[in-house]
C-alpha cells in the first residue's frame, strides 16, 4: 500500500489479539467510563498512538450508523461494534452486561449490536412493509394475498380515499396547523388543516397521532408546552445518501473478486453489490453477465465538529450539490476501483439514482455530547420520552420518539401511540393514571 512503514505496523498491531493494553493499571469498568468520553479518533491517535496514515483505514467507522465517522464516535461504541474494528484486544473488557449496547425493547437507543435473529431483507428495502400495510388497512388498493405477490403488483391509487373505507390514506396533503377545538380539557375533536392541489382544507377528529419527523412537531403543534417543544426539537436527524448505479453487468467485480469495497477517503465511504433477495416475480441477478444494481453511501458532514453541527453542515452539503457533482464523482470513483477489472463507465452504466435524505437517522444519543445516563438507561429524563408524551387528544408517534432509526423502533412507538388513543377513548377520566402504571410495569420487566 502507498502508506508509510510505520502505518503499515500500526495497521498489523491494531489488528493483533496480542496487542498491549494502552490503559493499564485501570479496571475494565473505569476503562468502558473513559471510552465512553472520548472519540474513537482521539482513542487510535492519542491513547493507542497510531499513525495518522493508519487511522484513514478507520475514520469513516460508524457512518452508516450514526451519520458521522469515529471522529464523532465514542470509542466505547466502537470496541462494543465487534472484531472489525481494531485496537481494542488488549484491553480485555469484560463482556456488555445485557443492556449495554444491546437490543434493548423497541429499539430505544439506535446503537443495538448484532443479533443472532435472521435478517430478512426485501428487494426494495421497507418499501415492502409500506405496501403490506397498505393492503391490511384498504386491501381492494392493492389485491393480492401474501408479501411474494408484492414484488410487481400495481397500487390502484384511486381506492386509497374513498368514503366507503374503513381506513383512508390521502396523499399530496401537506399538514400546516394541529389544533383542539376549544380548550385542551374540554374539546371533543383535534382539527387537521392541510393544504393539497393549491387549497387550503381541514379535516376533524376524535384523535389525532403525530407520526412526522418529531422536531417539526412544534411547528405543527404550536399550543405545545414549552418544555416539550424543546424536548423535540432536540432530535437532529443525521443526513444520508443512498445511491443505485445500473449496471449492464458485474463482470470486473467477478473478474476482480470482490463484492463491496470500504473507501473511507472517497466521496462514497462505501460501494457493494446488492443484496441477494427475490420477492415473487422480481428475480435478482444470478450470474456475472445479468445487470444489476451498485449500491453506493455517502454521508455528508464536516468530521472534527459536534455531531449535531455535522447533520446540520452535511443538509446544507445536500441542497447545495448539483446531480452533475454526484455523476462526476460516481463515475471516477467506480473506475478507480474497477478499472482494473476492465469496468468502463461510459459502456457499462446504463443509470444512475441518488437517493438524498437530509432528514435520514433519527437522532441516537451519544456519550460525547449527552448525559451518560440518557445513553445507558431508559431513563424518562431522556428528551424522546420528554417529547412523546400525549397532548390532549394529540399522541406523538415516528421512530424519533424512541431515539432510534430503526424500524421496529417506529413500529414500536406506532404501537404505543395508538394504544394512548384507545385507552383514552376507553376509560377518558382514567387513562393518566393506566399509562403510568403501564410504564411502571415496562420498566420493571425491562
Amino acid at each position: 500500500m502507498p502508506i508509510s512503514e510505520r502505518a503499515k505496523r500500526d495497521l498489523l498491531r491494531l489488528e493483533d489479539r496480542n496487542q498491549p493494553d494502552y490503559m493499564p493499571g485501570m479496571t475494565s469498568a473505569e476503562k468502558k467510563r473513559r471510552l465512553a468520553r472520548m472519540s474513537y479518533r482521539d482513542y487510535l491517535l492519542n491513547v493507542a498512538k497510531v499513525d495518522k496514515e493508519a487511522y484513514w483505514f478507520y475514520m469513516a467507522t460508524g457512518r452508516d450508523v450514526f451519520c458521522v465517522g469515529a471522529d464523532a464516535l465514542p470509542a466505547l461504541f466502537a470496541w462494543q461494534m465487534g472484531e472489525w474494528v481494531g485496537g481494542f484486544a488488549g484491553l480485555k473488557l469484560d463482556p456488555s452486561p445485557e443492556g449495554l449496547l444491546a437490543n434493548l425493547p423497541g429499539g430505544q437507543h439506535g446503537r443495538q449490536v448484532e443479533s443472532d435473529e435472521p435478517v430478512v431483507h426485501f428487494p426494495d428495502g421497507n418499501a415492502t412493509l409500506a405496501r403490506l400495510l397498505v393492503r391490511w388497512l384498504v386491501p381492494e388498493a392493492l389485491p393480492g394475498s401474501n408479501q411474494n405477490d408484492l414484488g410487481t403488483a400495481q397500487v390502484n391509487y384511486d381506492r386509497l380515499d374513498r368514503s366507503s373505507n374503513a381506513a383512508r390514506i390521502r396523499l399530496n396533503s401537506t399538514v400546516l396547523n394541529v389544533r383542539h377545538d376549544g380548550d385542551i380539557q374540554s374539546a371533543r375533536e383535534v382539527i387537521v388543516n392541510y393544504s393539497t392541489a393549491g387549497r387550503l382544507l381541514e379535516v376533524r377528529g376524535r384523535a389525532c397521532i403525530m407520526a412526522c419527523w418529531n422536531m417539526f412537531v412544534p411547528y405543527l403543534v404550536p399550543d405545545l408546552p414549552s418544555a416539550q417543544k424543546e424536548a423535540l426539537a432536540f432530535n437532529v436527524k443525521g443526513p444520508i445518501v443512498c445511491t443505485n448505479v445500473f449496471l449492464r453487468n458485474w463482470a470486473a467485480f467477478e473478474r476482480l473478486g470482490i463484492e463491496s469495497v470500504a473507501c473511507p477517503t472517497m466521496y462514497h465511504d462505501t460501494v457493494a453489490l446488492t443484496d441477494p433477495a427475490d420477492l415473487g416475480a422480481l428475480r435478482h441477478a444470478r450470474n456475472s453477465n445479468e445487470p444489476i444494481a451498485v449500491r453506493m453511501s455517502r454521508t455528508p458532514g464536516q468530521p472534527g465538529l459536534p455531531r449535531k453541527d455535522q447533520h446540520r453542515i452535511g443538509r446544507a452539503d445536500l441542497l447545495a450539490t448539483s446531480f452533475e457533482t454526484f455523476e462526476r464523482n460516481i463515475r471516477s470513483q467506480l473506475m478507480r476501483i474497477l478499472g482494473p477489472g476492465g469496468f468502463d463507465p461510459p459502456r457499462d452504466i446504463i443509470g444512475i439514482a441518488v437517493n438524498r435524505w437530509p432528514h435520514g437517522y433519527s437522532y441516537t444519543y451519544n456519550s460525547l455530547d449527552d448525559p451518560l445516563e440518557w445513553v445507558f438507561t431508559e431513563t424518562d429524563k431522556r428528551p424522546c420520552v420528554v417529547g412523546r408524551q400525549p397532548f390532549g387528544r394529540i399522541s406523538i408517534a415516528n421512530c424519533d420518539a424512541a431515539a432510534s432509526p430503526h424500524t421496529d423502533a417506529a413500529f414500536f412507538e406506532a404501537h404505543r401511540a395508538v394504544t394512548e388513543v384507545l385507552e383514552r377513548r376507553a376509560w377518558p377520566f382514567a387513562s393518566d393514571t393506566i399509562r403510568r402504571v403501564r410504564h411502571m410495569c415496562s420498566r420493571s420487566h425491562g
